[in-house]
């Protein structure tokens, strides 16, 4: 073999080699970020709180007895109760419920009254709620069994996120009530249609403008991460596992106030058969206002957890069109935040307050 094919075959097999290197190099770039393997699962549900890990579906049936309001006219600046408001003290609220009295010869049992309940506790898409006012302390509560009442009431939620009440669902309450009095004795004093109807369309209109739902999109600006490796930097920030697969969650301080921060996975990534190969883009954090306490300062700290994840995942923080969130934007956006928590508390339903959580769900 002459020196030149000798030199072209060293030449030509360097060559394979530094091919060979770039591609292993370029895969593994692009290979999703991995977080340290755990000897247990890398996220555990804490006991303490896994209570309050509830999504907002279930959290809607757990409170049933929950119902909405009446307001004043859309031209007026406060919120007005009806002439026939009383001292309520139950989860059931003149602010955002309408309430009927039932009327009873005499003091009743709560499991004569829980044998009588319809089984349904909604009207529609609204929760539907009977109280008792117990004989002993003298307060509104949700029917025990081992308690007796002098009092009952019932109550419909006039409006949520799906809407307002309509002529229909009334005449459904009115049946649905008058069936269960018939049961156990009592008389109704319902309301009258055309009134009720019109403040649940008030408080609608007052309301859908100020449901306010933020989220906040870190997309991956090089390589893709592993579930694993989200689940490890997001719970460096407080987050444990949520309800459902690909929901982390920042518990909030106040007890059953449920998530002050939601974090969401590719849920398809988080039920892949092995996660750790599954390439995931893209974090959606959330914030929902209404539920969350002023307080507690919830959109300091879901832009301080964004910077943070942007800054240790190396991703891009933007809006759900991809648009970079520039901090002029994020300032403007926290101080529409600021505003809407002073609305909502001058209007007696501040955020975080189980009004506000009834109201907006």
């Amino acid at each position: 073999m002459s020196s030149l094919q000798l030199s072209l075959t060293v030449l030509g097999a360097l060559i394979m080699v530094g091919v060979v290197a770039y591609n292993a190099w370029i895969t593994r770039r692009n290979e999703p970020r991995h977080g340290k393997k755990r000897a247990s699962s890398p996220l555990a549900v804490d006991p303490s709180i896994e209570a309050i890990l509830v999504d907002e579906q279930s959290h809607n049936s757990v409170n049933e007895a929950s119902a909405p309001s009446r307001w004043d006219a859309p031209d007026s600046d406060a919120l007005s109760a009806p002439a026939t408001s009383t001292d309520y003290k139950g989860k059931l609220d003149v602010l955002i419920d309408v309430i009927t009295t039932l009327t009873v010869d005499m003091a009743v049992k709560g499991d004569f009254v829980l044998a009588a309940m319809p089984p349904s506790r909604r009207v529609g898409t609204k929760p539907f709620a009977i109280e008792g006012r117990n004989v002993q302390g003298g307060a509104w509560e949700p029917i025990q069994s081992t308690q007796t009442y002098s009092q009952l009431q019932a109550g419909l939620q006039l409006a949520n996120r799906s809407g307002a009440i309509n002529d229909i669902e009334f005449s459904e309450y009115v049946v649905k009530t008058q069936n269960f009095c018939d049961v156990i004795g009592a008389q109704p004093d319902f309301a009258d249609m055309m009134e009720v109807v019109s403040h649940a369309r008030e408080l609608d209109q007052f309301a859908s403008p100020r449901d306010a739902q933020l989220s906040f999109t870190i997309r991956a600006v090089k390589a893709a991460w592993s579930v694993g490796y989200v689940q490890l930097q997001a719970s460096k920030l407080g987050f444990v596992a949520g309800s459902l697969p690909g929901k982390m969650i920042v518990p909030s301080s106040t007890v059953g106030a449920g998530a002050l921060l939601s974090l969401r996975i590719d849920t398809q990534a988080a039920m892949a058969d092995d996660p750790e190969q599954s390439a995931v883009r893209d974090l959606r954090l959330e914030l929902d206002v209404g539920h969350v306490s002023a307080a507690l300062t919830p959109y300091t700290r879901m832009r301080d957890i964004a910077e943070t994840l942007c800054h240790d995942m190396d991703g891009a923080l933007t809006d759900d069109s991809g648009v970079t969130l520039s901090p002029q934007t994020l300032d403007q956006i926290g101080q529409d935040v600021l505003a809407l928590y002073a609305e909502l508390a001058s209007r007696d339903v501040p955020a975080g307050s189980a009004l506000a959580r009834r109201l907006f769900s």
